[in-house]
C-alpha cells in the first residue's frame, strides 16, 4: 500500500512532503479524475498523534497511579486499565481459559483519532464500579467514584 505524506504548500494547496510523496499524490489525483460512474476507490489516512494529548493521557494515568491502592508498578496498572477499556485481544491461556492481552497504544498503532477514542474508553472504564472497587477496596462506592472523578476532572479534554 502506498504511504503518502502531505502538507499545505506556500500557495495553500495540498502537496507531497517529499518529491516521492509529490509523485504519489499526483498519481492519486489523476486516478480520482479518471473515475467513472460505478468505479470505486479506497484509501486510508492517519492523523498524526498529538504529543500534547498523549502527555495529557499519561499525566492522567500518573495521577491515578499516585492515588490508587492496588498497583506497585504504573505499567501494570496501565495494562490493567487498557484491558478494562477493551483495548485487548483474547487468547487461550496455559490452562485453556481465555486470557486478555493488551494491544499496543504506540504512535504507529493508534493515530490521533484512534487514541482519542481509546482515552474516552479508559475514562469510562475508570468510572465503573468494578474499577473503583478494585483500585480503592477499602473505600465505599460513592467515595471511590468521587475520588476518581476528582482525579479525572483535572484532565478533561
Amino acid at each position: 500500500m502506498a504511504k503518502i505524506a502531505l502538507r499545505i504548500d506556500e500557495q495553500g494547496k495540498l502537496a507531497g512532503l517529499t518529491p516521492a510523496d509529490a509523485r504519489a499524490y499526483a498519481r492519486f489525483r489523476r486516478k480520482l479524475t479518471e473515475l467513472r460512474t460505478g468505479d470505486t476507490i479506497s484509501f486510508e489516512h492517519r492523523f498524526p498523534r498529538s504529543p500534547k494529548f498523549h502527555r495529557l493521557h499519561f499525566s492522567m494515568l500518573g495521577a491515578l497511579f499516585d492515588n490508587q491502592e492496588q498497583f506497585a508498578n504504573p505499567e501494570d496498572m496501565r495494562k490493567w486499565i487498557e484491558v478494562g477499556a477493551g483495548h485487548c485481544r483474547f487468547v487461550p491461556g496455559p490452562k485453556g481459559r481465555l486470557v486478555a492481552l493488551p494491544l499496543s497504544i504506540s504512535y504507529d498503532s493508534l493515530d490521533d483519532a484512534e487514541f482519542y477514542e481509546h482515552h474516552i474508553k479508559v475514562v469510562a472504564f475508570l468510572r465503573t464500579q468494578h474499577a473503583t472497587r478494585f483500585l480503592w477496596p477499602e473505600v465505599g462506592d460513592m467515595a471511590a467514584l468521587a475520588a476518581v472523578d476528582a482525579i479525572l476532572s483535572e484532565f478533561r479534554v
